[in-house]
């Protein structure tokens, strides 16, 4: 018995150590899709074709913007890019339904580049039928620097700006099958 009590006074202590603590809070990315879950019809092109709400958690202190990349590795001819967009204010929240023209003043500041449709903005999940599933990365970068690249710019151009840049990078994969 004289040996249990120190045992347990010790587990007590270092528990207690360990749930005093501050855990770091890692940035991240959500919607309205969990990880490797499908993404709603809605924003596919078999739906409206709008970017789903975009919500962003723990960003760091010192970004000065964010980045966007949405590309699908799984595309028949290497990965395909459905959106790009940059010098976002660092904002919880991207929501739902971001207007497809170069420079966004609201809902939210940003501005956006060519996908691989060819188009500005967002172009949602749209693989060959039959298929099978594809997978869709929802990338979100915080910077240390806006990059005031011009609208319209490619991925490319985009990525060779972000170089040396990225403070903190988060992912969401989602998927879709038609």
């Amino acid at each position: 018995m004289k040996r249990v009590i120190p045992l347990i006074l010790m587990t007590v202590v270092l528990l207690s150590g360990c749930l005093g603590e501050k855990s770091e809070s890692k940035f991240s990315i959500s919607s309205v899709f969990q990880e490797n879950e499908p993404i709603p019809k809605k924003y596919t092109c078999d739906g409206i074709n709008i970017n789903p709400p975009l919500y962003i958690s723990n960003i760091p202190e010192n970004a000065k913007s964010l980045v966007i990349i949405v590309d699908d590795p799984d595309a028949p001819r290497g990965t395909f890019t459905h959106w790009i967009a940059w010098d976002i204010p660092p904002v919880k929240e991207i929501p739902e339904g971001i207007p497809k023209k170069g420079e966004v003043e609201s809902p939210v500041k940003m501005i956006q580049g060519i996908n691989d449709f060819g188009r500005i903005g967002y172009d949602g999940p749209c693989p060959p039928p039959g298929h099978g599933v594809h997978h869709y990365h929802f990338k979100v970068y915080a910077l240390d620097i806006t990059l005031n690249l011009a609208p319209g710019s490619t991925r490319k151009e985009l990525e060779e700006a972000m170089k040396g840049h990225v403070i903190a990078e988060a992912e969401l994969v989602g998927t879709y099958e038609r």
